[in-house]
């Protein structure tokens, strides 16, 4: 593989590494720079949508995640006490055969998208983290906390909700806001009746159920909070059986179960939109530290993999002209971002204030076919 140019990717999550997949697709020299040694993921599982998975094709992980994960069609919407309310058909013949949703656990994704990075032989550089020194014409200069520098053509901050590039380079853009719910998480055996996304409406909080694995599934809700609560972990199974009281079916068979060794994870939804400028130069952000999402939409790992995927594409087209690129790599994905964070958080509102379960499947159902077309 013939190297095009030298680029930096800050950031090993879902973002970072399909954008360094997807710049070793087109010949350039790739390092990336994780500040966790251990080059770890926290989690548990997350729903994947048909576009999602169609991305991931294109970046060439699909068929370990179906192997590994879970595919399915439609939603089943049931009421709170557990009888079916209706199922939304989701296929689309825009999606290109692909199923129209899925799971996996985040963990199971993180090590497939990694194989498949190390398999391009990129330079990892863990347990590090990068600032930008200087910027010029012909690249940017990089200062590494060991002291060391680096010189690239392109640098691609991947680095989060809370990027330290965005706070360096973007004095003036809008800090992470919390979005006035928390998320519960809960790992679970797969229940033999829940084969696809499963979604519990008409009750006082959202909770839904989706399959990961064969033997897996994970339950979310999201509990309203005027603002953020941090509880003990030693609590939270506690908590979260009053939260599921009142409702049936499958979720009473849950709360029943519920004790202090579950595997949960309770974090509060939190976002960020940088607007139209996410670049300085040679420096670009994608994934979550230009348009953080909240979960609604189940599309937040998929833009960050179009990202990387549309990040290749600009450049290739480009001739490797990285600053024609990358005005026309933000074109393309701001209105495509900018949708998925605006439609979540009009979910997001739609649930806090209790809305009709017709209007809320309305908006997702929207959402989704204008996401369905490709990117």
């Amino acid at each position: 593989m013939a190297d095009r140019g030298r680029a930096l990717v800050i950031g090993g999550g879902i973002a970072g590494m399909s954008a360094a997949i997807a710049l070793r697709g087109i010949g350039w020299a790739v390092d990336l720079c994780e500040r966790d040694p251990g080059w770890r993921v926290y989690g548990a599982g997350i729903t994947i949508t048909g576009p999602t998975l169609r991305a991931m094709r294109a970046l060439g992980i699909l068929g370990e995640v179906l192997r590994e994960g879970h595919a399915a069609d439609g939603i089943d919407v049931r009421r709170a006490d557990g009888s079916a309310l209706m199922a939304i058909e989701t296929r689309d013949d825009a999606l290109d055969g692909m199923p129209s949703a899925g799971g996996i656990l985040r963990p199971v994704l993180h090590g497939i998208l990694s194989r498949r990075l190390l398999a391009l032989s990129p330079r990892v550089m863990l347990g590090r983290t990068a600032a930008i020194a200087a910027q010029d014409a012909e690249g940017a200069t990089v200062r590494f906390d060991d002291a060391t520098t680096g010189r690239y053509g392109l640098v691609v901050a991947a680095d989060g909700i809370y990027s330290a590039t965005r706070q360096a380079l973007f004095p003036d853009a809008p800090a992470p806001r919390y979005a006035g719910q928390l998320c519960w998480r809960l790992m679970l055996p797969r229940h033999p009746t829940v084969d696809r996304r499963t979604y519990f409406l008409g009750g006082p909080v959202k909770v839904g159920l989706n399959p990961v694995a064969p033997d897996r599934m994970y339950m979310f809700l999201l509990e309203p909070q005027p603002t953020p609560l941090w509880r003990p972990e030693e609590a939270q199974h506690a908590v979260l059986r009053d939260l599921l009281r009142g409702y049936g079916g499958v979720l009473g068979e849950i709360r029943e179960g519920l004790g202090a060794g579950a595997d949960i994870i309770c974090r509060p939804l939190e976002t960020v939109f940088l607007g139209r400028d996410w670049m300085r130069g040679r420096v670009v952000l994608i994934g979550d530290a230009a348009h953080a999402t909240t979960p609604q939409l189940a599309s937040g790992a998929g833009m960050g993999i179009e990202d990387g995927l549309v990040l290749a594409e600009e450049l290739a087209a480009a001739g490797h002209d990285v600053p024609a690129a990358l005005p026309r790599f933000v074109e393309r994905r701001h209105p495509r971002c900018r949708l998925v964070v605006d439609g979540s958080l009009e979910i997001s509102r739609l649930e806090r204030e209790g809305a009709p379960p017709a209007a809320q499947t309305a908006v997702v159902q929207e959402t989704l076919r204008q996401l369905n077309q490709a990117y």
